[in-house]
């Protein structure tokens, strides 16, 4: 019996170093989080990286799961060029829709950045981040973290990108801006007359 055993414990033993490689691989290869955003013009799909951008990303989901973006409006659209430009959407500090603030992730920490159809979360000074999140059409790099700028040189948060659904982004960025629409004297000629409404967001399976 104590041979058996020994045979046992050497078998485990060989096996253990493979094994221990194996867990991390398992973890790498993991689906992370996708969302369905249907709004009035049509619904697309955002994969979160919680993995590279854990409170961010994380941040979006709950905002997700408590449906606290349902019924909010890409309130900002911001043409620069044809099919260039970004878009905003949240809730505008509306009490019921504000969670608390989150830490910020400059892109130098996470390794993402500010490309065509991610996902950034807007800011004032780093850590105010709530529930205002921008998504951009077009590379905006100018939006990344850049540490040898100088004052506030940590960027925006990118957390997510669109995977399926980019015709929907375009759609939204061509909504008629009103002129003389405005949020307290800020994004003068950058608000839609008629917004677009995000009707829900939702978590769905990966394919």
């Amino acid at each position: 019996m104590k041979l058996w055993l020994a045979l046992i414990a050497a078998v485990l033993a060989a096996f253990a170093p493979a094994l221990a490689q194996d867990a991390p691989a398992a973890e790498a290869v993991r689906a992370l989080p996708m969302v369905d955003i249907s709004t009035d013009v049509g619904t697309f799909t955002v994969e979160v990286d919680t993995r590279r951008a854990p409170i961010t990303g994380n941040n979006f989901l709950a905002y997700v799961d408590k449906k606290m973006l349902d019924g909010v409006f890409f309130y900002r659209v911001v043409k620069a060029a044809e099919n260039y430009g970004f878009l905003q959407f949240g809730g505008l500090g509306e009490a019921k829709r504000v969670l608390p603030p989150i830490a910020h992730e400059p892109t130098s920490q996470t390794g993402l950045s500010h490309k065509d159809g991610y996902l950034s979360v807007a800011r004032f000074e780093p850590g105010s981040a709530r529930g205002e999140f921008t998504i951009m059409l077009g590379d905006q790099t100018w939006l990344d973290a850049n540490p040898a700028g100088l004052g506030d040189n940590l960027g925006y948060a990118a957390f997510a990108r669109v995977v399926k659904g980019r015709e929907v982004l375009t759609r939204i960025l061509d909504t008629p801006v009103d002129p003389a629409k405005t949020v307290g004297g800020s994004f003068a000629g950058e608000m839609p007359g008629h917004p677009i409404r995000l009707i829900s967001a939702r978590r769905i399976v990966a394919p």
